[in-house]
């Protein structure tokens, strides 16, 4: 059961990432791209936990569910949040910083020494693997990164909620503002979803729990671009900036 979840959430951030991509591919904004960027990231912790939940753990499997998983997909999906917050200029300043900080990430993942053999069926706990460089990154990467997603997609739904403006970005016009916030609040929501893995933890095990909260939280993630970037056959036409989540760009 836990493979299949794991296969499923993968699958669904495969599918997520394609669409993004064809959207970059289409339009070449900025923010779609980092979307694909971190979207392909979740895929590939996804098909690790697959990986190790069908043919049990390793440190191999370990490390790169650890890096793509818990270190590097949140932040690069919070970099679209900055792109549609605060513009391109912005945006640009942060993705190299955020190429800088994934390139030492990566680096100190794989290759840090690890305090336990990792090995059998059951999820590895990053604190009985790794020290302390590796954790800190996680904590900071994933924590600070779902802050700015959950603020940006909920501050950004309530503006366009009321007609104002949400972004810092040029002024454009916006179709079914509506339909936009509650693509936002379904962005913020698949955040939180997927920070609930710990709270699930001691009632679903490990394994289950991260299985079920990928699998959740990216579908409702999902949700939340189709809602937001599907156009009403007769759309209402409300003057306001450029979106401010995740979704909110998709709409226009």
């Amino acid at each position: 059961m836990n493979a299949a979840l794991a296969a499923a959430a993968a699958l669904v951030a495969l599918a997520f990432s394609l669409s993004t991509l064809d959207r970059w591919l289409r339009r070449r904004r900025p923010h779609e791209l980092v979307w694909t960027v971190a979207l392909a990231l979740f895929s590939l912790g996804s098909f690790a936990l697959w990986w190790a939940e069908a043919d049990g753990w390793s440190l191999g499997a370990f490390r790169l569910f650890y890096l793509a998983g818990a270190v590097l997909n949140v932040p690069w999906l919070a970099l679209g949040t900055v792109y549609l917050l605060g513009g391109p200029q912005l945006g640009d300043k942060v993705r190299t910083w955020l190429v800088l900080l994934s390139g030492f990430a990566a680096g100190v993942v794989l290759f840090a020494p690890t305090r336990a053999p990792v090995a059998g069926g059951e999820l590895p706990t990053g604190s009985n693997v790794f020290g302390v460089g590796p954790r800190v990154l996680a904590a900071v990467g994933s924590g600070v990164a779902a802050v700015v997603i959950i603020a940006g997609a909920l501050w950004s739904a309530w503006r366009v909620w009321r007609g104002r403006v949400p972004s810092l970005g040029a002024p454009r016009i916006i179709a079914a503002p509506r339909q936009l916030a509650l693509g936002n609040v379904l962005i913020a929501v698949g955040t939180l979803v997927l920070s609930a893995s710990g709270t699930l933890a001691g009632r679903l095990g490990k394994d289950r729990a991260f299985a079920i909260t990928l699998l959740v939280g990216i579908v409702v993630l999902f949700a939340g671009f189709l809602v937001a970037s599907t156009h009403p056959r007769r759309p209402i036409i409300a003057p306001v900036a450029a979106e401010g989540s995740a979704s909110g760009e998709a709409a226009a």
